[in-house]
This record gives C-alpha cells, structure tokens and sequence, in this order.
C-alpha cells in the first residue's frame, strides 16, 4: 500500500524515541484506546505522526484518518505524508463521496466537513485502523469520536489543556504520552532559546469571557490607547529595533492601531487578520520573509500552521489567560537555524508572570490529570501587579533636573503611619508633598509646575495602587476616585507653594 519515496527528512533520537513508544501502546492496547501524544511547537509533531502514519500502514494494512481544524493545516499536513510516501486525500468541502478510495492510504480531513459526510452517510471510510487528530486540545473533535469506536485514536497536541474547561483531555484519552521538554530540545539545539522581557501593564479593566479568556472588547480599549501604543514602541526600540517582528494582538482595531502607530514613526510595518483575502496574505508574508527588519502586527491567523523561521522578535501586545495560545504565539520565533540559537520575546500582558516563563519546564501529566487545580491555581492579575515596581522613565526624570530623590515607597510608609497611630491617608498626604516639592523645585512659575504634575500621572496612578492594597480596598472606582483626588490636591498644594 506504500508508496517507495523516501522520507523528506531524517528522524531526529527523540522523535524515534517517542514513535516507539507510541507503537508499544498500540500494540498492547485494544482498539479503542485513546492516546494523548504532547510534543512542543517547533518538535516536528506533524513529522512524527506521518512517520506513524507510514509505519501503521505498513504493520497493520490498515488505512488511517488525520483530522485539522483549519484546511491550510490540511494541505501542510498531505504534503509532508506524501513525502513519506503515503498516498494521501484531502477530503475537503468540493469532496461529496470517494468512490476511488482504495487508490488512497490515508485521508486527510477537516473536523466539519467530515462531520457532515459521515452524518449525511455520503462517506464512509473502509478498512479504517487509526485516527490521529491535529491539535488535539480543541474540543470540535469530539463529535466524531463516535463514528470511530474501532479505530485506534492518536491525539497530537503542543499543549495538552483542554480548550473547554468542561471537557478536559482525560475524559477524551485514556494516557498521556509526553515528548521531550522545551528545555531538553533548547539544549540540543532543536529549539532556539526564548530572551523574555516583560513590560509591567496594569490589566484591571480587562474583562473575563465565557470561554475564560479576556475579551476582544476590553483588550481593545486598553492596547488601542495611546498610552499603550506609546509602551508597545519604545519597548520595541528597547529590545526589538532593527529585527524581523511578530506582534500579536486582540482585536482587529488594536491591529490597526499598532500599524499607524509603527508607520507614523517611521517603520516598515504590515497588517494582517483574517478579512484580507488569500492572495493578499501570501503576498504580505512572503514581505515578511524577505524583508530582514520586517514588523508584521496580526490577530489570530498566525498562532498556528505558520511556520517562518527567520523570525527573530515575538511581541505578546495583549494578555491571555489561555496556555495553548501562550505557548502558540511564542512558538512561532522558536525555530533555531544556524545564525539563530536565540529570540526575543516581549511581554505587554503580564503572560510571563500569569503562565510561567516558555522555556521552564512544565508537568504536562499533572495538569493533563488535573486541569482544574492548575486553572484554579493560575496567579490572579491582581496578586500580579502587586508585585510591580513603577520606574520612571528617563524621559520624564529628565524633566526634574534638580531633584534627587525619586523613590516613595509606599507599603513601608503605611506600615510607619499605622504603627504610630495616624490615619492611613496620611501616607497619601506625605507622598503629595513630595511630588509638589519635585514639581516646584524644577519650575520657574506656578504653569510650569502644573505641566510637571500631569507628568506624574504613572506614578501616582502606582502609589495609588499600592495604597489601595494596604488598605485592602482596590475597587476600581475607588481608585479612580483617588487618583482625581490625589491630583487635585497635588495641584493645591503646587500653588500653595508657589
């Protein structure tokens, strides 16, 4: 039944390794059993099971099935099994019956569109042994586990956390099967190594949706600010200028934002989502590929089935609660070339701290067992930004030439205050007058101080924060209420001194 073209591609030990532990639970299992096989983005998944694939064909003269979510996966994916010299068809949604099935090793499907051949009875897929599924975590595949009751079934995943908290993995396979960790194929040069920087970003307006993430509509009217905008491009000049960039972003509009913004400051930039046509796509990537200081900003369309190496930045410009998505986006900078042993990833959601840093090893059996004990025990954005530090840039310090002392550390002057009787806001007046006194010492008159105040707007939008903590009252209103307050009274007591 197999086709005599060699293999486009040696199998590296751990992928070997992997394939055959896999074949020792199909051979010692029933069919029926369900397996859960987690390799990282970047590992070769779609390489491992189409070597499964040839060699399932071959030991059991059987045919096999490969289930996608998206039909671009689905062309990826029969041209890497053709390479292996299986015979392959896309059933895709032109195909209405297969009459020439027996010309055919294996099919190649989209999860709807098979749904609906087999629920219409128009296909039926003979002498079927296994079936594997792309991108396991998705729940749109569960629907067809009915129709294969017989077959051994193969779910490939990167991240094996279930895109539905009310349907977990293990309710859907009976065993997980864990690849080599990201550390393992950094080290072996597999996998190119992840510099993290995090930019702190204050998410308290992000709102949470039924299907657990933050939503579009609060994302978009946090990243579409101009505050953010102004964050995303000078962390860009930091630690990005000058390399092939990614931005990932939660909204159409933010997108959009980001390209303006990029382009009035002088950039090359692109955008990309998923309302541009096909032709336009291609043609937008492969500028991204031959332009050396590309910047790409996109929503969505490249987490996943998008593979261009020469990527050297990775830009998070929004939160996620979400691990897949984490470890998708971060994964499209991970592959190392000859030049290329490391990338940068810059984070503008707190992702690093909410999910663990993308290179740190991760029990993938635990959470596979126990999903709901680590969504629970995921560090809430408040506990997050607790742990923030405002530091002023030097663009704003440089405005306040003759001061020398920046710092108010807001937790300790409470503790001071309460331990010696006073009131709480006490520790709100005495940081006041310091930013009155950092304003009046660096102004020439009482309009010149006024300016220097609105300057201060990030740290008192901090201090407040922190004071909000110590008192344990962080409402958003309430802080918001303080905030006017505090600038208030800190343009009162400029004038006084004045």
């Amino acid at each position: 039944m197999i086709g005599t073209q060699k293999a486009i591609k040696e199998l590296y030990p751990y992928q070997k390794e992997d394939i055959n532990n896999i074949f020792e639970k199909i051979n010692n299992n029933p069919n029926g059993y369900n397996l859960c096989y987690q390799l990282p983005t970047g590992g070769g998944k779609t390489v491992v099971f189409s070597e499964i694939v040839r060699r399932f064909i071959e030991q059991q003269n059987k045919k096999v099935l490969v289930l996608t979510h998206r039909i671009e996966l689905c062309n990826q994916t029969s041209k890497m099994l053709d390479g292996f010299g299986v015979r392959s068809m896309i059933i895709n949604s032109k195909v209405k019956t297969i009459p020439d099935q027996h010309n055919y090793d294996c099919f190649v499907a989209m999860v709807e569109t098979l749904n609906n051949r087999l629920n219409e009875e128009q296909v039926v897929l003979e002498n079927l042994g296994m079936v594997i599924i792309d991108e396991a975590h998705y729940n749109s595949f569960r629907k067809l586990f009915k129709h294969f009751k017989e077959c051994f079934i193969l779910g490939v995943t990167a991240t094996p956390l279930s895109s539905n908290v009310k349907m977990p993995m293990k309710d859907s396979y009976r065993e997980l099967i864990c690849g080599q960790p990201i550390s393992q194929l950094i080290h072996q040069g597999f996998l190119a190594n992840a510099i993290t920087y995090s930019y702190d970003v204050g998410l308290s307006t992000l709102k949470i949706g039924i299907n657990g993430d933050y939503t579009v509509k609060s994302s978009e009217d946090l990243y579409s600010n101009a505050f953010m905008q102004e964050k995303l491009l000078y962390a860009y000049e930091q630690k990005a200028k000058g390399k092939k960039t990614l931005i990932f972003n939660n909204g159409i509009n933010t997108s959009i934002q980001v390209y303006d913004t990029f382009k009035m400051a002088g950039y090359d930039i692109r955008h990309l989502d998923n309302t541009h046509t096909k032709q336009e796509r291609r043609q937008i990537l492969k500028w991204f590929k031959e332009t050396p200081d590309a910047i790409l900003t996109s929503v969505g369309i490249l987490t996943t089935g998008f593979d261009e190496p020469t990527i050297n930045v990775i830009i998070l410009n929004r939160a996620t609660k979400s691990l897949t998505l984490y470890f998708q986006m971060i994964g499209r900078g991970s592959r190392s070339l000859p030049n290329k042993n490391e990338f940068t990833v810059i984070d503008l959601g707190n992702n690093a701290a909410r999910l663990g840093l993308w290179n740190a090893d991760i029990d993938w059996q635990k959470i596979f067992k126990s999903p709901d004990y680590y969504l629970e025990n995921l560090v809430s954005d408040e506990e997050i930004e607790r742990q923030f530090k405002y530091v002023m840039p030097d663009k704003i310090k440089n405005e306040f030439k003759k001061t020398t002392e920046f710092e108010f550390d807001i937790k300790a002057e409470y503790d001071n205050v309460i331990n010696n009787g006073e009131k709480s806001k006490t520790v709100l007046e005495r940081s006041i007058e310091q930013h009155a006194q950092m304003c009046v010492e660096n102004s020439e008159d009482v309009f010149d101080a006024r300016i220097l105040a609105k300057l201060l707007a990030q740290d008192v939008e901090y201090r407040v924060r922190m004071y909000s903590y110590c008192i344990s009252n962080s409402t958003k209103n309430y802080r918001s209420w303080l905030e006017e307050d505090y600038m208030r009274k800190l343009r009162l007591r400029i004038n006084q001194l004045m």
